[in-house]
């Protein structure tokens, strides 16, 4: 099944969306990682779109959507949440799953809780937090800013596919249809005709101005909703001792919480290949929307 494209106006600014499945069907949200964008995704929502109508945003600042003009103060989550209920609003969404992957991850976490959109706490109904955790490893975080901060710029498409390939090899297995459709949908060209990741460089404010975005165990204790965690085997974000304290509270200590290791896979999975997205499907359908 292909996806349409849509442009909405949230917050202010405009927000591109892929959709895919039938539009009357129940929600999935799949929300992308920091410096990705909606198109990661694409497997995961032709996986789901014969039962789901499923709704991948780029956030702010990457993708096709608008950049911020106020990035020391629009690239945080608080805002990012800002946005995805604006999204939930104009497009009608009474209860939706949320899938994300990184970030997404923390954004539905932030959403879900309802500490800061009071109105988004009833509106998910099923949270997987792909590589995602209330806290995650400071040595990450710093490896992370520091590449997304300052993304290269190649002559060719074909030098950008290869510095993505040695990236995001903790994503595991990729084809290689999927690395150059990864490639192409993020690539940005640059007034001298260079190439570079599709994204605002000026994202990264969100851990100079907000640094401590990521930690966030006060959304996590608050959930009321079932919680699918999917760790890569190899992932230096989201550390094993994390994963335990977080069985030990919040959903985890509410019987809501599951964890699955994905092997083979660092930060963060794919989220492309039989096993994950069939893991995915069966964790929300085992939580269906009930009007």
């Amino acid at each position: 099944m292909q996806f349409t494209s849509h442009y909405l106006q949230c917050a202010g600014y405009e927000i591109h969306t892929t959709q895919w499945g039938d539009p009357q069907a129940p929600v999935v949200i799949a929300w992308h990682g920091l410096a990705r964008t909606g198109r990661d995704m694409d497997e995961l929502a032709a996986h789901l779109s014969t039962d789901y109508r499923v709704i991948c945003p780029d956030t702010i600042g990457r993708g096709l959507s608008q950049w911020s003009a106020r990035p020391e103060q629009d690239y945080c989550l608080a805002f990012y949440a800002q946005i995805a209920e604006a999204l939930f609003d104009q497009l009608g969404i009474a209860q939706a799953h949320w899938v994300g992957t990184s970030m997404g991850g923390a954004l539905g976490t932030v959403c879900a809780s309802g500490l800061l959109r009071p109105s988004m706490k009833s509106r998910i109904r099923s949270l997987v937090l792909n590589d995602n955790a209330p806290e995650l490893a400071s040595a990450a975080i710093t490896r992370i800013r520091t590449y997304a901060g300052n993304p290269p710029a190649f002559a060719t498409v074909v030098e950008l596919e290869a510095f993505f390939r040695q990236a995001y090899q903790p994503f595991g297995w990729l084809s290689d249809a999927q690395w150059r459709r990864l490639t192409e949908t993020s690539t940005r060209r640059l007034p001298d005709g260079r190439v570079t990741p599709h994204y605002d460089p000026a994202m990264v404010h969100q851990f100079i101005g907000f640094p401590d975005d990521y930690l966030i165990w006060d959304h996590y204790d608050a959930l009321q909703l079932p919680v699918l965690c999917l760790r890569g085997a190899n992932s230096d974000l989201v550390l094993p001792a994390t994963v335990t304290e977080m069985q030990r509270r919040g959903p985890g200590i509410k019987g809501l919480l599951e964890v699955v290791e994905i092997p083979g896979c660092g930060h963060a999975p794919a989220l492309n290949v039989p096993e994950q997205l069939e893991r995915v499907a069966r964790f929300i359908a085992e939580h269906p929307i009930v009007d």
